[in-house]
């Protein structure tokens, strides 16, 4: 058995789903699940969003295996498609494609295919990475409505570049952009990622796209997932391997880089960067041993931590359970102390680490 485990909440999952409704009751649920569910497991999560409306992903691959996996649902790729060849597969399959830019508007009105596949149009209202800029919009919008490959109704759409932070108006002045572009024009909107459910009711739609929420994380600047009522789906945990005295003046780890500056004990647990903590997690970052926190001391290596325990022998032994992120510790929290975000966090939690599903 494996000494690192992540261990998945699904029961959090579904709840987190309909925290989202919550929210956004008058919108469908556009499920994000790119970078394999944002590390918690792209089948299993979509098996387990069965009230979710839709699924969305960044690139076919990801697409691909949730067909293979069984999982029926209309799915966006978030990218769109990067060659012609790949159209057949889109509409074999039933995937809804974006169109960002000129050379896949082409492709498509060139395409020799069956039946038409359904398309969302991406505006760049501010975040300057994908979708046209807003004085291409009529043009793009006739020409995918006289196009025979593409479903009469033409989905439109737009990404937030600051909803994480209230005190921005980046996101107001976006919202009004989306608003003045598309006009009067009655197709289906979404414009609302995670930080636009909790943060921008207006900006709603017809369609919410929840990624980071779903997962019970705040993608709010300063909160945690808990402050939106959320529950954490990923609780990442270890064991402790080895417990070490160390003398006043000692160095700890690669470097010596920490100085023991009294005589204490030492809890070494079973997990490093080589499962995707980050290897630059502070001195005192938390971890979480028999109820208690304790902080990280020395550097984080492949394969080892340590932490100090003090005198709390009798309360830490060999075997214990540690919590690195979850219900208990949250992995924002982490994130800051390490430097980064969540995102990166759950995203890189690496492949001997096992993956046990609850509830």
């Amino acid at each position: 058995m494996r000494l690192v485990a992540a261990e998945i909440d699904l029961e959090a999952l579904s709840f987190n789903l309909s925290r989202t409704k919550a929210f956004a009751p008058q919108s469908k649920i556009m499920a994000v699940l790119k970078a394999n569910a944002y590390g918690h497991g792209l089948v299993k999560i979509a098996q387990h969003l069965a009230e979710a409306d839709a699924f969305a992903v960044a690139r076919i691959d990801e697409a691909l295996a949730l067909r293979a996996g069984g999982l029926t649902k209309p799915i966006v790729l978030l990218e769109g498609f990067f060659h012609e060849a790949d159209l057949p597969i889109l509409l074999a399959n039933n995937f809804q494609t974006i169109i960002h830019d000129e050379t896949q508007l082409v492709a498509l009105e060139t395409a020799n295919l069956d039946a038409p596949i359904a398309t969302w149009l991406k505006v760049d209202t501010g975040m300057h990475r994908l979708g046209i800029e807003p004085s291409q919009f009529e043009s793009f919008y006739r020409r995918l409505k006289a196009c025979a490959n593409a479903k009469p109704n033409v989905n439109l759409m737009t990404h937030f570049a600051c909803a994480d932070d209230l005190a921005n108006d980046k996101t107001t002045k976006q919202i009004a952009t989306f608003q003045h572009i598309i006009n009067s024009q009655h197709e289906a909107l979404c414009l609302a990622n995670s930080a636009g459910i909790i943060g921008w009711p207006s900006s709603h739609g017809d369609w919410v796209r929840p990624g980071l929420m779903l997962y019970g994380v705040s993608p709010m600047v300063g909160q945690i997932g808990s402050d939106h009522g959320l529950k954490a789906v990923m609780r990442l945990t270890t064991k402790v391997i080895a417990i070490r005295k160390v003398a006043k003046g000692e160095g700890v780890g690669y470097g010596s880089r920490w100085q023991a500056k009294e005589t204490t004990y030492l809890a070494v647990i079973a997990v490093g960067y080589g499962d995707g903590y980050p290897r630059h997690a502070k001195e005192g970052t938390p971890v979480m041993i028999a109820g208690k926190r304790f902080g990280i001391v020395g550097s984080v290596s492949m394969d080892m931590i340590t932490v100090d325990i003090g005198e709390n022998t009798d309360n830490v032994k060999i075997g214990d359970a540690v919590e690195m992120w979850g219900p208990n510790l949250p992995v924002e929290e982490i994130a800051e102390s390490a430097g980064t975000i969540p995102y990166e966090l759950l995203c890189n939690v690496t492949p001997r680490v096992s993956y046990e599903y609850l509830g």
